[in-house]
């Protein structure tokens, strides 16, 4: 059995990663301040409520703990609230990260498995994206996510600190079992918002221009079931655990999904239409965005294996509909 202190354990990705861990007999505890996570979704090991930026704190809790390996998911994850507010997402992300760094130092825990994202890619001129592609953010969000990739280098460098950086695609789905899920509020994403559309909760789904050089004119994506991604932070760790080389991967399918082809896929696994309409297309937004894969499936063995769009979304459908029960008892 090992242990693993989980930052942002409360929230969606990293609440999905403490289950799997747990559930597979290692030793889990979470660190969130809980101001985007959720207290009812740390079920799989004690919580530390404490701020990342809180570095005396942090040092305390991996001299207690003396984990085996930290997974740092306690990032905020909205490109246009990075817009407007730069200072929150160099703050929290970057500030909060440095923090992190300095305490597993000075504690001499040595592993860390750090939330990246493809958004660190920009708009890339060749599909697929490799891990070699040139990182040229678009986004204070990206900007902060390279920035923690680089802080980790350097600590590499300087201190023998071990990191494997894992770069999301479109992280999407819930647990099959129904006990952790995407709760976001506002809620950006696109399945969750169809959903919405098709349950009636807004009125339709915004599709952010059909003019774009793909076969049906909608943006194409790689999605990629968040169970799918808690296996390879699981992969990852054992991988560094292990003695394995410090790095940065791809996590995705390395096959795109059009907008059009989710709201299809919402209708078909809800049996409701989707109503949504043509708007105007978001700056910054390329037509086109898919993982290389090769490199992850070689390094960590590892491949996603929950990621068909229809497992998604009806994973999604699942706790979707369990969440709006769940508010209406308490109404």
């Amino acid at each position: 059995m090992s242990k693993f202190l989980i930052t942002g354990g409360a929230g969606y990705i990293g609440s999905h990663t403490a289950k799997l861990l747990a559930r597979s007999g290692h030793e889990v505890v979470v660190y969130d301040n809980l101001s985007r996570g959720h207290r009812d979704l740390v079920r799989w090991g004690p919580l530390i409520e404490g701020d990342l930026r809180d570095t005396t704190l942090m040092r305390e809790a991996l001299r207690w703990l003396k984990p085996d390996a930290v997974i740092h998911f306690a990032a905020f994850a909205y490109v246009g609230e990075s817009v407007a507010k730069p200072g929150l997402y160099y703050d929290n992300n970057v500030s909060g990260t440095l923090s992190l760094l300095k305490a597993m130092t000075e504690a001499g825990t040595r592993n860390l498995i750090v939330s990246s994202t493809c958004a660190t890619y920009g708009q890339p001129a060749r599909m697929p994206i490799t891990e070699e592609t040139p990182q040229v953010p678009l986004n204070p969000y990206g900007q902060s996510k390279l920035m923690m990739e680089l802080m980790c280098a350097d600590f590499a460098a300087a201190h023998g600190l071990h990191y494997m950086a894992l770069r999301y695609f479109n992280a999407c789905g819930c647990d099959p079992e129904g006990e952790t899920g995407e709760r976001h509020d506002p809620e950006p994403h696109l399945i969750p918002r169809a959903l919405m559309a098709a349950d009636g909760e807004i009125d339709r789904l915004d599709v952010f221009g059909d003019d774009y050089p793909t076969p049906d004119g909608t943006c194409i994506r790689d999605y990629i079931h968040v169970s799918d991604l808690a296996t390879a932070h699981m992969a990852a760790a054992l991988h560094l655990m292990d003695g394995g080389a410090s790095g940065a991967l791809n996590l995705g399918t390395g096959h795109g999904i059009s907008v059009r082809e989710i709201i299809e896929a919402t209708a078909r696994v809800t049996g409701r239409p989707v109503p949504h309409r043509i708007s105007p297309r978001r700056a910054g937004d390329p037509a086109l965005l898919v993982a290389a894969t090769a490199k992850v499936n070689a390094i960590l063995d590892w491949k996603a294996r929950h990621s068909d769009i229809d497992h998604i979304i009806s994973t999604a459908w699942n706790w979707h509909q369990q969440e709006r029960r769940q508010q209406r008892t308490r109404l």
